[in-house]
């Protein structure tokens, strides 16, 4: 169950340097890793859930890391990115300290679950849904937003949801 890559990810992939280190945060079954690693990038996926990334094993510019970012296993902060990406995930203690992991001119591109989800169905658990502005009150002091969309998500499954694109100019 790999599943296709989120629209906004594709989007902005552009503006990852070609070839370029990118971190797959809480990666799960791989869908943007496997997605990125076809493009030519270097992809560390990270996820807590070996099953889930078993199937990347072997897979040509893909480093699996089976850690559980929320017991102090990850992040490695000494390693610099190209490029993160976090897609259906919220574990608030480390939102700033991705901005530190980019290199200069690397791309932060995140999108998860808002409040107002609870309506959908799960997540509904507050601790998991972002709120209002939530990522861009974070990421604005810290890197150029590129795009920022919050609020309800057209497609099959409905949802709340709310997206990022920054890009870190500064040390």
């Amino acid at each position: 169950m790999i599943g296709t890559p989120s629209d906004w990810v594709v989007k902005h992939t552009p503006l990852i340097r070609n070839g370029g280190q990118v971190l797959d945060l809480a990666c799960g079954y791989g869908r943007h890793a496997i997605w990125l690693a076809a493009q030519g990038y270097q992809v560390d996926a990270v996820d807590c859930n070996a099953q889930a990334v078993a199937g990347m094993h072997g897979i040509a510019n893909i480093n699996v890391i089976v850690a559980d970012i929320e017991c102090d296993e990850w992040p490695a902060t000494d390693k610099k990115y190209d490029a993160i990406i976090v897609s259906r995930y919220l574990y608030r203690p480390i939102l700033s300290m991705l901005a530190q992991m980019l290199n200069i001119n690397g791309v932060l591109i995140y999108e998860t679950f808002m409040i107002g989800n609870e309506r959908y169905g799960k997540p509904s658990n507050p601790d998991y849904l972002l709120l209002q502005d939530e990522l861009h009150s974070i990421y604005a002091p810290l890197l150029q937003i590129h795009a920022f969309e919050q609020g309800e998500a057209k497609g099959s499954v409905p949802a709340v949801i709310q997206r990022i694109c920054a890009i870190k100019l500064t040390i």
